[in-house]
């Protein structure tokens, strides 16, 4: 693909708040994560130039407008609760009106842009619930259908991914087993959508990875991790995570 590609990845951030006890003594401590390191080092030298926007600074930074949004060639949504971008700090703050920005990501896809969403504990529905993506714009345009519950799949001993469409462009080049995974969320396809791949047949063969269209653009879910904690050490360090995300951008794109 010589054409370089404008991605926005917005989410994979987290702050983590311990209370610590020592005797009659306590102290607190803050730490910040970032989650997305892998894909970036994966991407790091391709035609890709990837805009990695923590879900942080999402919440303030995720475009406003159609004109804004459709500066990316694709968008992908990853850990991303649905509150972060429905409140920006004006509307929270300030009860100020702004623009719905899931309507917005349905409006881009529409017009032509491409939209994934990767899984995670506020991905899809998420923890308790907690994403709140079913029966939105969003829900929408992806290939998937959401569950109004907590869609979460933990699979803490591990399955193997099955491939479903080898001739698919996404999928061209792998061969052999996949690296096992450690847990998805759980959705369901819709009837026009293509299942690319699934998890074991042991949880139901349930959608992994899924390619959609809706208006002129293309959408894909990825129902497991883009790193850890779903998809472990041994995923990022195996061959074909990089050829994974780079050809299932270059389809999002529309170059194939």
């Amino acid at each position: 693909m010589a054409k370089s590609r404008k991605i926005l990845l917005a989410g994979e951030s987290w702050a983590s708040a311990a209370t610590h006890y020592k005797g009659f003594d306590q102290f607190s401590s803050v730490t910040f994560h970032l989650g997305a390191e892998p894909l970036v080092a994966a991407l790091k030298g391709s035609a890709f130039n990837l805009r990695y926007m923590p879900a942080h600074e999402a919440q303030e930074a995720f475009p406003q407008s159609l004109e804004a949004l459709s500066a990316y060639d694709a968008v992908m949504l990853s850990d991303i609760g649905a509150n972060t971008l429905l409140l920006h700090p004006d509307t929270w703050l300030r009860s100020k009106r702004t623009p719905n920005r899931l309507k917005l990501l349905k409006s881009y896809v529409e017009a032509g842009g491409g939209l994934m969403m990767v899984g995670g504990y506020l991905s899809f529905q998420g923890i308790n619930g907690a994403a709140r993506y079913h029966g939105t714009a969003v829900e929408e345009v992806l290939p998937v259908e959401i569950h109004p519950y907590d869609d979460r799949v933990e699979v803490p001993e591990g399955f193997t991914p099955a491939i479903r469409k080898k001739g698919h462009p996404i999928l061209e080049g792998f061969t052999g087993r996949w690296p096992q995974l450690l847990g998805f969320n759980e959705v369901v396809p819709k009837p026009e959508a293509e299942v690319l791949a699934t998890v074991s047949a042991e949880y139901g063969g349930k959608p992994l990875l899924v390619a959609g269209r809706h208006g002129k653009g293309r959408t894909l879910a990825w129902t497991s991790d883009i790193g850890p904690h779903w998809l472990p050490p041994e995923f990022v360090a195996w061959k074909g995570y990089a050829r994974l995300w780079t050809q299932s951008l270059v389809w999002l794109c529309g170059d194939r």
